[in-house]
């Protein structure tokens, strides 16, 4: 495996505490704009109920799952409310010439 940052979107296509979904491969990732305009990334799915979180609610650095309402930290990936307990795995992620970009694993 080899890491590479990989383009998702323009930074000013998030709005400021919004998400959106980036698909890559078999791969799905939420990628986060808090309200302090910081970008995040974690997988994009919720790992209790498997549903996407691109459909969730962002409160600063909280996503808040659209089914069962479980929270999970966006920066850290840590389950901060059930049912979610699973912590989601986080990315690397930048802003460089105005896009958005995420380091995984090809």
């Amino acid at each position: 495996m080899n890491p590479q940052w990989i383009e998702v979107c323009a930074a000013d296509e998030i709005d400021l505490e919004d998400v959106v979904r980036f698909d890559h491969g078999e791969k799905t990732f939420a990628v986060y704009r808090t309200d302090k305009d910081e970008f995040y990334t974690t997988d994009g799915f919720c790992t209790h109920a498997q549903v996407h979180l691109a459909d969730g609610l962002v409160m600063g650095e909280i996503i808040e799952c659209p089914k069962h309402n479980g929270r999970f930290n966006c920066a850290s990936g840590q389950a901060i409310r059930k049912p979610a307990i699973v912590p989601l795995k986080t990315y690397p992620t930048k802003i460089e010439n105005g896009n958005v970009y995420i380091e995984i694993e090809l």
